[in-house]
């Protein structure tokens, strides 16, 4: 079971793809994998288009309710719907119970985490991944992993930020009102464990979070603030455990 996305059906068409080749294709290179899923890249040299990269994330099996990757094309298509940018999906599908989803690489664009670390300034990304957070919230979805590698971003001209939100994998609607505030905590709480490794200052987590709050009309911001703060206790407590029992976590992606 393969579902092409109509602009990419013409080049899976030239390159004769079909859902078992995502799992057996030698090109396909593993960079990370996990108990669920592995993640990959394919560089190919396309006739008349060039050099193309695209990810792979393959799950391991699953009952077809609980596809993983059905899930994420949908997560990617609530973002597309509510005008949150992203990335392209090209295919997801299934074969022998095995769930595969593939993006298109954003050609220019880097995580802003890695950024940061090879020195940019936390502050030209400040509100636009504010701005950002709030849109995703304010369209009624939640993240549930959103940390700053997920956020990438490109320079644009009079030195614009343009920022993709990626990894869909876990983004669903935003439930009711009794746990619609805890679900929202998780996110923006995720978002600032992602921050503390860089050089990033307490002021500017907190207007990041003033201007996030600005724009969803958030009131209590106080309480909010502890709110976040101990949750970013427990990921950190978390984060610690995976560390130590999955050591590939946290691989980055190669290079081209």
């Amino acid at each position: 079971m393969t579902h092409i996305a109509a602009e990419f059906k013409p080049i899976l068409a030239q390159i004769g793809f079909n859902a078992r080749d995502a799992f057996t294709n030698p090109a396909i290179k593993p960079w990370r994998k996990l108990p669920d899923r592995e993640n990959c890249v394919w560089d190919l040299d396309i006739p008349g288009r060039g050099a193309t990269r695209l990810h792979i994330k393959r799950f391991t099996p699953h009952p077809s309710a609980k596809d993983p990757a059905r899930l994420e094309a949908a997560g990617y298509r609530a973002l597309r719907r509510h005008g949150i940018p992203t990335a392209d999906v090209v295919a997801w599908g299934r074969h022998n119970m095995r769930g595969f989803i593939i993006t298109r690489d954003l050609s220019g664009f880097r995580p802003v985490d890695k950024l940061i670390e090879a020195g940019a300034a936390f502050e030209q990304f400040l509100i636009p991944t504010a701005e950002l957070a709030a849109k995703l919230h304010g369209a009624g979805l939640h993240h549930r992993d959103l940390y700053l590698c997920h956020f990438l971003a490109r320079r644009g001209e009079k030195e614009n930020v343009d920022l993709r939100l990626l990894d869909a994998a876990r983004v669903r609607p935003l439930p009711g009102p009794l746990t619609r505030r805890r679900w929202l905590v998780k996110d923006l709480a995720q978002f600032r464990y992602s921050t503390l490794a860089l050089p990033i200052s307490e002021a500017q987590r907190d207007r990041w979070l003033e201007h996030y709050a600005s724009r969803t009309r958030i009131a209590r911001l106080d309480t909010l603030r502890k709110s976040i703060a101990r949750k970013c206790d427990t990921i950190t407590a978390h984060d610690k455990k995976l560390r130590v029992s999955q050591p590939g976590r946290h691989v980055s992606i190669p290079e081209l």
